[in-house]
């Protein structure tokens, strides 16, 4: 049962399976199984055991996920070619796409012997994204294609660029149960022209901003105006 839920989760974030059987043979889905087995040799100290398994994951999945990473469920990396550190935690259904890097760095501004990011429930890494650092993203945040993150996301939040920061976002776009990507531009993203699409966002959330301070401004002078006809009379 457990199974089929996990299988179940991975269906209802990628359209392209038409069946449970397509979705098992995910190398996302391999490279998640062989680590369950490699962290736990990892946690029983029989750690070239561990990174034997570990070695024949990232050949089989082009995955590479350390031994010593902590992982909750339902995770899913959709394509491949992502590496997970020793010290990142994950929480639960985390979504990650292609040529993601959770990458460590010197942690002596952080938690002693702690390298990697933690990942909190429901994040989106969008393709290409690398999260550096003993940084927390938080909950249900989505991180842009190809951005760079190196301070702690918070909950919900939207980051795009180099280095990553938060973008200004529609309410309906939010309130969707799933984004692919990571960015909330149009129904038709294509990662092909995932830098456009991003800029073309970031434009689209800058003219509404506009939009409202002119209302708000609009708004002001019209009350000041009642406030001095009022004062005269």
């Amino acid at each position: 049962m457990g199974l089929l839920s996990y299988l179940d989760s991975i269906k209802a974030r990628d359209p392209a399976p038409r069946s449970r059987l397509e979705v098992l043979i995910y190398p996302g889905v391999w490279a998640l199984g062989l680590h369950r087995v490699a962290h736990r040799l990892f946690r029983w100290r029989f750690f070239f055991l561990a990174r034997l398994v570990n070695h024949f994951s990232r050949f089989l999945t082009a995955i590479d996920i350390h031994p010593g990473a902590k992982i909750g469920k339902n995770f899913f990396i959709d394509h491949g070619f992502t590496v997970i550190g020793e010290t990142a935690e994950i929480g639960d259904n985390v979504t990650i796409y292609q040529c993601v890097t959770l990458g460590g760095t010197d942690p002596s501004n952080g938690i002693a012997g702690k390298r990697h990011p933690t990942i909190s429930d429901g994040a989106i890494l969008g393709s290409g994204s690398q999260v550096l650092g003993p940084i927390i993203v938080g909950e249900r945040a989505r991180i842009g294609a190809n951005a760079v993150v190196t301070k702690d996301v918070p909950v919900g939040a939207v980051m795009t660029g180099i280095p990553a920061k938060p973008m200004l976002m529609d309410a309906k776009e939010y309130q969707k149960p799933f984004v692919p990507y990571g960015t909330p531009c149009c129904e038709t993203y294509d990662p092909a022209t995932q830098k456009l699409e991003l800029l073309q966002c970031e434009v689209e959330q800058l003219r509404k901003r506009l939009a409202e301070l002119i209302t708000e401004r609009e708004t002001d002078r019209a009350g000041k105006s009642e406030g001095q006809s009022r004062t005269t009379a």
